[in-house]
């Protein structure tokens, strides 16, 4: 089954369980993420965060034991559903991970790579420069794109990563603690690329960092790790109404520093 176009909302999900083996790490998330807009998810080590986004193009599926219950529609159709090629959600809803993992080969081909296996037919030297463009890499690597990616900066390996999700042509893209790893300045190069993705991509981010949630979203989810409630989002709205005016007392907590 192909994923046609037919969407409302960049991604939704619907009662969405998530399971490594018989522990249940996330429970009832029911959601509707804006298109073309920056959605942080934001809670507690332990919460569900990135087991959630990782379910949002099926990478849980690569951990043993791993399984969903519920819906995650995109284009209007549940990416779980046994006809879908979890191959082509992943094309259409990139990731971007916590550590830069640029390829072990030039700049060039670890752009030009994802656009080879998908037999792409236009120009790879347009494609790479476009791609590199959008990420706001092309200036400082333009006379050197043979180089190892390995050879470039840590700041620099993350927005080449970003450029290569954006080669294969995605709809959505997926940041797990893409700073993390990042120093100051390094970070809010990524997040100035995040705001001017969000005009034509939705992003969607993992953070710990409040100050980067407050900054660079447009849209927050909380997750809790409440005893009772544990692996739940029980706040989901418009950043400045989450971080100035919480409607529970567990995200207020959270956000003010209390725990976590």
């Amino acid at each position: 089954m192909t994923l046609e176009d037919n969407k409302q909302w960049a991604i939704e999900t619907e009662e969405l369980d998530i399971y490594y083996g018989d522990f249940r790490a996330v429970k009832h998330v029911s959601l509707q993420i804006e298109p073309q807009k920056i959605t942080a998810i934001i809670g507690p080590s332990g919460c569900g965060k990135s087991t959630v986004i990782r379910a949002f193009n099926r990478m849980n599926d690569f951990i043993p034991g791993a399984h969903a219950t519920g819906k995650v529609l995109f284009r209007g159709q549940n990416i779980y559903d046994p006809k879908i090629d979890p191959v082509q959600v992943r094309q259409k809803i990139g990731m971007v991970f916590q550590k830069p993992n640029p390829f072990p080969k030039s700049i060039y081909d670890n752009i030009a790579w994802g656009a080879k296996i998908n037999d792409y037919n236009g120009n790879l030297n347009d494609l790479v420069e476009e791609s590199l463009q959008k990420a706001a890499l092309w200036g400082e690597v333009k006379d050197q794109l043979q180089k190892s990616a390995l050879s470039l900066s840590g700041g620099q390996q993350q927005r080449l990563c970003i450029a290569r999700a954006l080669a294969v042509k995605p709809d959505i893209i997926l940041m797990d603690e893409p700073c993390s790893a990042l120093d100051p300045i390094a970070t809010l190069k990524i997040e100035d690329l995040m705001r001017e993705l969000s005009k034509n991509y939705t992003i969607i981010i993992v953070t710990h960092n409040m100050q980067q949630a407050g900054r660079a979203s447009d849209y927050t989810a909380y997750f809790t790790m409440d005893a009772d409630r544990a692996g739940m989002m029980v706040e989901y709205g418009v950043t400045s109404q989450v971080f100035t005016n919480p409607r529970n007392k567990s995200t207020e907590d959270y956000i003010s520093g209390r725990f976590g």
